[in-house]
């Protein structure tokens, strides 16, 4: 199950991502990523009122922590958008964002079988080459390789906050972090004094690609209520295969060798990690 609810996150995050990369060409990328948030973070609020939870003060605690996380992340990768330099960004981010939750799970004695060992480390590989074509660090400056690492960093840390919920908690806990995720996103906009309230109809489009995030991060937080941290964060982060297919058969953009190789790998991740 949390093989299937992880596969289910790392699609719906490759979808937002998509539906958000189109918006953001003729919108500004905050107020698209303020809209974003704010509609995953209605869509977090209605279900966990509709299910009954018993939330302790320390899942709240890393509901929050995940907010913040998760704030930053996109902050940071919007930033690193706004700089043109995704190149650089998307992978550093993707790969820091699966390898906090990974490290965070074998410290707090998380063990895998051999089968799930060999495909999170097969993973970790395809999801740096399905996000570039190999050649971004080459050009990349010290901003650029900032912006990923602390994006991958914030968004880590939102996946291993989110781990540490009790199963009883619900959904209340992720609820709250998707409510100080869109204060975090706010306040930075804020702070660089960029456009954050969407002024036309392709800002407000963010709240699609906001429903497809917000069903991303409930089904991780079902999926490491149900499994382990280390295989739904590996798992989850295989997102930008999903971006890559989805530019490949709806735009038209063309797969590289390097973008090939990475899904075969993510492919083969899957099914390893599966087997155990």
């Amino acid at each position: 199950m949390v093989v299937l609810l992880s596969l289910c996150s790392a699609v719906a995050y490759g979808l937002s991502d998509f539906v958000g990369g189109l918006v953001t060409r003729r919108a500004s990328v905050w107020a698209v990523a303020a809209t974003s948030q704010a509609t995953a973070a209605v869509l977090a609020i209605g279900l966990a009122a509709t299910n009954p939870a018993h939330p302790t003060v320390g899942d709240l605690s890393w509901g929050a922590l995940a907010g913040l996380g998760a704030g930053a992340g996109n902050v940071f990768i919007y930033q690193g958008l706004a700089r043109g330099r995704m190149a650089v960004v998307a992978p550093l981010s993707a790969i820091v964002a699966a390898s906090v939750p990974m490290l965070v799970g074998c410290l707090t004695g998380e063990r895998l079988g051999a089968l799930p060992v060999v495909g999170v480390l097969t993973a970790l590989p395809a999801i740096w080459l399905v996000s570039t074509s190999g050649n971004g660090l080459l050009h990349a400056d010290r901003a650029d390789v900032v912006h990923g690492l602390l994006a991958g960093l914030g968004f880590g840390v939102q996946f291993s906050a989110l781990g540490q919920v009790h199963e009883q908690a619900g959904l209340t806990a992720l609820a709250l972090s998707q409510v100080v995720s869109v204060v975090a996103i706010v306040t930075g906009a804020v702070a660089i004094s960029a456009q954050w309230i969407p002024r036309d109809r392709y800002g407000r489009l963010g709240a699609v690609a906001g429903l497809l995030a917000g069903t991303a991060t409930i089904c991780f937080q079902l999926a490491v209520q149900r499994g382990l941290l280390t295989i739904a964060g590996v798992v989850a982060s295989l997102y930008p295969a999903v971006t890559v297919l989805l530019a490949a058969s709806i735009l038209r953009e063309g797969i590289d060798r390097t973008q090939g190789v990475g899904l075969a790998l993510a492919a083969a991740a899957v099914v390893l990690i599966a087997s155990g």
